[in-house]
């Protein structure tokens, strides 16, 4: 196991009805400005109990933030929250809200020369404003992280940054309000959880054994929930209870712990949302087996503790490893999702863009391991046509 240092300051709120004690977590006296995105909490009972929870806080409403946050939409929030000389932030939503609603918080307090270089040029956040998270759509996990991924419409970029200073307050997670979520909505959160976890997991063999039992417990309570999900014909509590906390889980560090990790299925992803406008769940469900078969000789190890542990293959057939990535893509379709470029138009065009554009960046190792990298990024994204 490798050294580690591990912080998370973030206090959860967690069940039934939880929605109601936000008030005692934001200081008395602040203007709390409260983002949102399209609407749908306004018609699912969610903004009610918001807005009773916080009787007597001077509320500025800031809507509209998209799924995959544009810098440009964030950026109109930063001139309201300053003209309205708000305190305190609050992100009703999903991922893209509640990570959008970060770089807000960080943008405000910014001191250089153009926010959107926290996110293109890694600049320093030294300060932010403080926030607090309801979640409404299990998926990122940034509810319990210090992360987030914003959009440039302007360039067709998809960055992340990571700050300490943009860890929520608080996060309220109710599983009830995830009942009128669309399947869709909720197959892709099933993914994005999937995939956060295998970035975490699927690399070499570090004799970190809590940190791999944590993550193959989420893998294994997803595989398990998720068919669960989608098919029921209503939703049921604990599912959906379980489903919330391994989101969470699979994106607050705690697995990260002590463990070599690659990101490289996220970096591809948002190039393919960047240039295409995928969701983020389908880009990863299509680009995580090109990169597990890409990677599978030199990654052998863990892939066939995968296979064993997670999807109980037995190791010693010879197709051990190709099973247990056939296994991970036949996962995703029984989800309803779409593992091929084609079957959403893409095609080598796109191909071409990502690997110019990792090139100009002077990217190597995609995802801090060499084994997936810029002279092999297309023949990944290539079998997967």
């Amino acid at each position: 196991m490798r050294n580690f240092d591990y912080y998370n300051p973030v206090k959860i709120l967690f069940g039934k009805g939880k929605i109601a004690e936000i008030a005692k977590w934001i200081p008395k006296g602040m203007k709390v400005m409260m983002t949102y995105g399209g609407g749908s909490i306004k018609k699912n009972g969610v903004y009610e109990q918001v807005m009773d929870a916080l009787q007597g806080f001077d509320i500025v409403e800031f809507g509209g933030i998209e799924p995959n946050p544009k810098y440009e939409t964030l950026m109109r929030a930063v001139e309201l929250a300053k003209q309205e000389n708000v305190g305190f932030l609050l992100a009703v939503g999903g991922g893209s809200v509640i990570d959008g609603t970060k770089f807000i918080a960080a943008a405000i307090c910014f001191e250089g020369n153009e926010p959107w270089d926290i996110v293109a040029k890694g600049a320093r956040v030294n300060a932010a404003l403080p926030l607090g998270a309801v979640l409404t759509l299990p998926a990122t996990g940034s509810e319990m992280n210090s992360g987030g991924v914003i959009t440039r419409q302007s360039t067709l970029e998809k960055l992340a940054f990571n700050s300490r200073h943009v860890f929520p307050k608080f996060s309220v997670l109710d599983p009830m309000v995830t009942y009128s979520l669309p399947m869709k909505q909720v197959a892709n959160g099933v993914v994005d959880t999937f995939v956060h976890v295998m970035e975490q997991y699927y690399t070499f063999p570090e004799q970190a054994e809590i940190q791999d039992r944590f993550s193959e417990s989420i893998l294994k309570t997803l595989i398990e929930l998720g068919p669960k999900l989608i098919h029921a014909e209503k939703p049921n509590y604990e599912d959906r209870a379980n489903f919330m906390w391994a989101a969470t889980m699979g994106l607050n560090g705690l697995i990260a712990c002590g463990v070599s990790q690659d990101w490289s299925t996220h970096h591809i992803g948002h190039e393919l949302t960047a240039f295409n406008g995928l969701d983020h769940g389908i880009t990863l469900a299509i680009v995580l087996p090109g990169v597990m078969n890409a990677t599978k000789i030199k990654r052998r190890e863990k892939l066939l503790q995968y296979a064993a542990r997670v999807w109980n293959i037995d190791t010693d057939q010879p197709d051990a490893a190709d099973q247990a990535i056939a296994r991970t893509e036949q996962f995703f379709n029984e989800l309803g999702v779409k593992t091929r470029l084609s079957d959403y138009g893409v095609g080598i065009d796109t191909i071409d863009r990502i690997e110019k554009r990792f090139r100009e960046r002077g990217d190597f190792a995609l995802g801090g391991i060499d084994d997936v990298n810029v002279d092999n990024v297309r023949a990944i994204l290539t079998s997967r046509l």
